[in-house]
């Protein structure tokens, strides 16, 4: 592994300055000290969405879970986990976490994914279970439980990264790729897993029915999810494909047109977001975000995308993040240590070719930061989310700080850092120290576990997994 410097040996702001400067990553913002609400943090600044008006500006991002029941229920560990979402002390949850459409389209047998028999009390369960939680982090630190609060669901349907029961592939893809193929053990001969467009439609039919549903249990939103590799990110950029979602953009586009137009005519008054992979990177092959090249990254498409969804489509509300975990883990997910995947077919530890970084992962941060940042500034009155902060562990809150105070965006999301440290945001807003000892050191093994047919958490720090049986066998695999 290439010798970066690891940011948990940094004790000083100053430290940190220096090696943001010596990396040509001066122009990253980082506030002197963290601000309390009361001593005027950029992060306790309102900030608007709709018609609604949010106390603060961080929010939860939507992760994969991988323990759920397997027909799609949630259980005590989905619900611990919605619990500190709403407990974390953020004014907006971005979907808690990825929710498949339909079976054929999850990413793992243990997500949550909806299934008509149970839809009445599954939506319930995960929105009163977050509301909850956050009426009575609100009541605990004096403040009114009433105030705005917005929580959204964010569907899904994962396409070339789907699995069957058995935790085997089972892709289902728009179009051929002459790299993705291989990714996912795909005949680039075979036609059988490629979609048709009845079988698009079909979906496109289930996102408003499972959006309906969320809006009866009062979800205030859904995020149509177009990153991360799965099939709408696929078909935004499905140029090979034939017929009316391939090809030009317009085309591509009309996957999300028409889910959307679906959602406004099915559920009048519920909210619409969008995260989106505002870059891709491939390793191994050139691209607008090889490595080492942080500013710049955009071409004209990428903001056109995000034209359409702003003044077209007019999205409520828009989630940028990078690239995919299966094909760019660390241009998606800036980390030190490597997410080991066992292949259980093969009865042998299989390490991705992507597996060690390929530069330091600050630069995987910054990418994304600054390329939001260009976002911004295109598109200034689009509300917007930035992606790609749990690197930063102790300097997380004043690099937010920063880039919020700098008009850069609008609200910092936070996803990795929640599993052992769900409070962060209540600390620092109520002005209390950070506990050092529960800062994500991104370890991956939340990502680890799932891959090796684990649940997913953070078995390192979070108590609930640190006892669990999972904990060694993470521990024995590591060691391997």
């Amino acid at each position: 592994m290439p010798a970066f410097k690891r940011l948990g040996t940094m004790k000083t702001r100053e430290e940190f300055l220096a090696y943001l400067e010596e990396k040509g990553l001066r122009d990253l913002p980082v506030d002197e000290k963290i601000l309390s609400a009361e001593e005027g943090s950029p992060m306790a600044r309102p900030w608007t969405i709709g018609d609604v008006t949010l106390p603060n500006r961080w929010t939860i991002h939507a992760m994969e879970g991988w323990d759920a029941e397997k027909d799609g229920r949630p259980n005590d560990l989905v619900l611990g986990r919605w619990k500190k979402f709403g407990a974390s002390g953020a004014a907006l949850v971005w979907g808690g976490e990825a929710f498949a459409v339909r079976d054929d389209g999850r990413a793992n047998p243990r997500q949550l994914c909806y299934r008509p028999e149970h839809a009445d009390t599954t939506f319930s369960l995960l929105f009163d279970t977050v509301t909850q939680a956050h009426r009575e982090m609100l009541q605990r630190e004096g403040k009114n439980p009433d105030e705005p609060f917005l929580v959204g669901l964010q569907l899904t349907h994962s396409g070339r990264f789907s699995k069957a029961p058995d935790d085997t592939m089972a892709p289902k893809i728009a179009c051929h790729h002459p790299v993705l193929d291989a990714r996912v053990k795909v005949d680039p001969n075979d036609d059988a897993c490629v979609l048709t467009d009845g079988d698009i439609h079909d979906i496109i039919d289930r996102y408003v029915t499972v959006a309906k549903w969320a809006w009866k249990a009062g979800f205030h939103f859904v995020d149509v999810k177009h990153c991360h590799g799965y099939f709408a990110h696929e078909l935004l950029h499905a140029t090979r494909r034939p017929g009316p979602y391939g090809g030009p953009l317009e085309n591509r586009m009309r996957f999300a047109r028409e889910i959307i137009d679906g959602i406004r005519t099915e559920c009048p008054g519920m909210k619409i977001g969008v995260r989106l992979s505002l870059f891709d990177s491939i390793p191994g092959h050139e691209g607008n975000a090889a490595p080492g090249s942080v500013q710049n990254v955009l071409c004209d498409e990428d903001f056109e995308i995000v034209r359409i969804f702003a003044e077209e489509l007019k999205i409520d509300v828009l989630n940028l993040t990078a690239a995919s975990p299966y094909y760019s883990v660390y241009a998606q997910r800036p980390s030190m240590t490597p997410a080991l995947e066992a292949m259980l077919i093969h009865g042998r530890l299989q390490i991705p070719d992507n597996i060690e970084p390929p530069e330091d992962p600050l630069l995987g941060c910054c990418r994304q930061i600054f390329a939001a940042r260009s976002v911004k500034q295109r598109f200034p009155a689009l509300p917007m989310i930035g992606s790609a902060y749990t690197y930063f562990q102790e300097f997380l809150p004043q690099v937010a700080q920063g880039v919020v105070r700098n008009g850069w965006i609008d609200s910092v999301g936070m996803g990795r850092m929640v599993l052992p440290y769900w409070d962060l945001i209540a600390d620092t807003l109520a002005g209390r120290p950070l506990d050092r000892r529960r800062i994500c050191r991104t370890f991956s093994d939340c990502t680890t576990g799932p891959r090796n047919g684990m649940v997913s958490g953070c078995y390192p720090l979070d108590p609930v997994y640190k006892i669990k049986p999972e904990a060694a066998r993470m521990r024995e695999l590591k060691r391997k």
